[in-house]
């Protein structure tokens, strides 16, 4: 798919049909919980930031992992849409690297995955992204991190928020040294939900309060 296709992609009928799925789905009272910005934040530059993360540019390779698609809205505490935040995220590929100079981790750099994008909020401040499942890395000798996506979410007006977006029922969620710090509620609101009748589609929203 060309990318100005797939950039036309997120401005058709499935903004509506995430909308539909998604608007007061969540408690929206409470922002959601923040988290530590990890030493993995992109610095390489790529023009190729856009929702699709299994290709990249307009190669005819593909990433390598499981696809999954996230999808959800940007929401003020009063439950109310943000249109046109940055929602900019990154995470690890399938097999647990992240395309950093400071990743250590001994295993495969994936070419065709993306890795990193960035989008706009709709007018309904949804956002949607095309990714794939990733890979559980060892944070220490003892400690080996779930899978999850990081997430930096910003817009004029509100406090901006860095978090991580967890996996639902991956075992190892409950001994996750940073997801256990959080309380029951602030861990709801950090794991992903799925999504009925799209097995390959899971729905997070981000709440961002008024600065």
């Amino acid at each position: 798919m060309k990318k100005t296709n797939r950039r036309l992609f997120i401005k058709t009928g499935l903004w509506g049909s995430a909308l539909a799925l998604f608007s007061g789905s969540t408690n929206a009272s409470n922002p959601t919980p923040k988290e530590i910005k990890g030493p993995f934040y992109p610095v390489v530059a790529q023009k190729d930031k856009d929702f699709d993360l299994t290709k990249v540019d307009d190669n005819t390779g593909v990433a390598k992992g499981q696809v999954v698609f996230i999808e959800g809205q940007v929401l003020d505490t009063d439950n109310n849409p943000i249109e046109d935040a940055t929602v900019d995220i990154w995470q690890a590929n399938a097999a647990g690297k992240y395309n950093h100079p400071l990743d250590s981790f001994d295993a495969p750099i994936d070419p065709n995955f993306q890795g990193w994008a960035i989008v706009q909020s709709g007018k309904k401040g949804v956002f949607r992204f095309k990714t794939i499942i990733p890979g559980v890395y060892p944070a220490t000798e003892t400690w080996d991190r779930p899978p999850h996506i990081h997430f930096k979410v910003t817009k004029k007006g509100f406090v901006e928020i860095i978090t991580q977006m967890y996996f639902p029922g991956h075992e190892l969620n409950a001994p996750d040294r940073l997801l256990k710090s959080k309380n029951k509620e602030e861990q709801a609101q950090m794991i992903a939900s799925k999504v009925e009748g799209k097995a390959d589609t899971l729905a997070y929203n981000i709440v961002l309060k008024t600065a």
